[in-house]
């Protein structure tokens, strides 16, 4: 039986707590109803389950349940939040913002608002990831009704200013989306102290099930107007139709109930685990951390490294690591990553660039076989690309 390699791509997707699993199960087999069925108990049951769901995604991030508005997934989420609110602010204006480093499913559907019309303003970020929140004041106008920044970044784990950039928002009246996907249950979020008006989420970044994600979507001051993209059936207030998926729901829930209550522990051991791993391989010359040094996610490790080929370095990896060159969702296309191009790399450092994604099962003694292997990998690699 082959020896399958140590896990280390948690932020492309995280396996399913069995603790979830268990939660899920009875919903796929027992309590099986459609939660719109309200005239009899498999209904209630279903719907019962799907409120106390609600109850907790939304204590998660400080909303009320009826904010949370269930979806396929955050790339749905995005689509949602930035279609929904470009169509049905037209009349306000069309100039919206976001950062070079977002997901593709934030950049994508900007592009798409691009052609129907709307100014796009895409800002650079600080070699460090971050946003200049001196370039976002400046890029505000009279008709901005946008401005969508990733909470934590998928590929180099920066945590932006979240409160800094809702205040500026909420003061010129401008809604503020931010993509969670890779924060929820690893990073405290306040949507209300934050001034944050739309909020992407999704269940399998964080042991949940596939399939599951969620919109919070801003109901009182001021209560956020969304063009809904998905017809049919007036599900989740009008907002998103489609019978709810009561087990990935129930999934979803459990699996942010569980990351909340072990967020402290969980942060201070993935921060071991990483310093671990980057301290054995910063002792190699020519070693770049990519991203800032501490304002990231704990488990998130991007490096740089000078004198050999990407996808030899890959390739060299997977025997006993499965890690990552950048997003997953891009992973078929042989190019460096627009995150790591927009940190100000040269395409060939950022082309030879690894991210370790460190999760909930991932051990001390497994961060000394990856160094261990890395380093080999990379000084044998170097050798034969002649690296001084």
């Amino acid at each position: 039986m082959s020896i399958r390699p140590i896990y280390l791509d948690n932020h492309a997707t995280t396996p399913v707590d069995e603790r979830v699993l268990a939660a899920m199960l009875p919903y796929f087999t027992e309590n099986f109803g459609n939660p719109s069925s309200n005239s009899h108990v498999y209904g209630w049951e279903a719907a019962a389950a799907v409120q106390q769901a609600r109850e907790i995604l939304a204590a998660a991030i400080n909303a009320t349940p009826e904010e949370i508005i269930f979806t396929s997934g955050a790339t749905e989420a995005n689509n949602l939040a930035i279609k929904g609110v470009a169509e049905a602010y037209f009349s306000q204006g069309q100039h919206i913002i976001t950062l070079a480093t977002e997901h593709k499913a934030v950049l994508d559907p900007y592009q798409y608002l691009k052609t129907l019309g709307f100014a796009v303003t895409i800002l650079p970020v600080q070699k460090d990831g971050l946003i200049d929140l001196t370039e976002l004041e400046k890029a505000f106008r009279p008709d901005t009704i946008l401005v969508s920044v990733m909470a934590a970044n998928n590929e180099i784990g920066v945590l932006q200013p979240l409160t800094e950039i809702g205040e500026m928002c909420r003061d010129r009246q401008i809604i503020f989306h931010t993509d969670a996907a890779q924060a929820i249950g690893k990073i405290p979020l306040d949507v209300q102290a934050s001034q944050i008006n739309l909020m992407s989420l999704t269940a399998h970044k964080v042991y949940g099930p596939k399939g599951i994600g969620a919109l919070y979507v801003q109901r009182r001051n001021p209560r956020v107007q969304l063009a809904p993209q998905q017809h049919g059936g007036g599900h989740e207030r009008g907002m998103r139709s489609g019978t709810l998926y009561t087990p990935q729901i129930v999934g979803f829930s459990k699996a942010v109930e569980i990351a909340l209550a072990e967020q402290a522990t969980e942060t201070q051991r993935l921060t071991q685990l990483r310093q671990r791993l980057w301290e054995s391989l910063s002792h190699l010359q020519g070693i770049h951390l990519n991203g800032h040094p501490t304002q990231r996610l704990a488990g998130n490790l991007n490096i740089s490294v000078e004198g050999v080929d990407g996808a030899a370095l890959s390739l060299g990896l997977q025997p006993v690591a499965a890690v990552s060159s950048g997003s997953a969702c891009t992973s078929t296309t042989i190019a460096p990553t627009h995150v790591l191009m927009a940190l100000g790399h040269a395409e060939q450092l950022a082309y030879a660039s690894v991210r370790f994604g460190i999760g909930r099962f991932n051990t001390l003694a497994e961060m000394d076989i990856v160094a261990k292997h890395a380093i080999a990998t990379i000084e044998s690699l170097r050798q034969q690309f002649s690296y001084l």
